[in-house]
């Protein structure tokens, strides 16, 4: 004689044979684990009837979650570019400038390279006025003094880097 009864997890109607009862096994619809019934009465098990508010409460909740998800996605601004800057902009005179070139140029031969790549940030705004004093370093036959014991190919190579980083 076969034990007949649902799956708690699909609903399926199951047949399973007498020795299964007691036993754990799996849902041959869905494959969950479930509990074989040990039933001497032949009986199928009932399952007990779903409360129909619970469901419409369930599909009311999931309506208004993905109402709210929605609202919030279009309520996010993504900007255009980048922020505006406000305040004042400081102004990086021009020996301040040159100071920072050669140290970056130094900071890259010491192979320090972090401080380098910070020093890049500061001479990046200044861009235009940096290019000229870059060239001029490269351009000069005799470079700074504090320059002039860099190798001109090293030199070269690092301020190469520095005119690309900076544009």
């Amino acid at each position: 004689m076969a034990i007949t009864f649902h799956c708690e997890h699909c609903g399926k109607k199951i047949e399973a044979a007498d020795t299964a009862g007691g036993k754990w096994g799996k849902c041959p619809s869905c494959h969950n684990k479930l509990y074989v019934p040990s039933m001497d009465t032949g009986e199928e098990l009932k399952l007990a009837p779903i409360n129909e508010t619970d469901v419409e409460r369930e599909h009311r909740l999931m309506a208004e979650t993905q109402k709210l998800t929605q609202n919030i996605l279009k309520e996010k601004d993504i900007p255009d570019g980048p922020a505006p800057l406000t305040g004042a902009l400081y102004q990086m005179g021009d020996k301040e400038l040159v100071q920072n070139v050669i140290t970056y140029l130094r900071q890259m031969v010491s192979e320090e390279l972090d401080e380098a790549e910070r020093t890049a940030a500061l001479i990046a705004p200044f861009s235009h006025r940096a290019v000229a004093i870059i060239d001029r370093i490269a351009l000069s036959e005799i470079p700074e003094p504090e320059l002039a014991d860099i190798p001109p190919q090293v030199l070269a190579g690092s301020i190469r880097t520095l005119r690309d980083i900076i544009g």
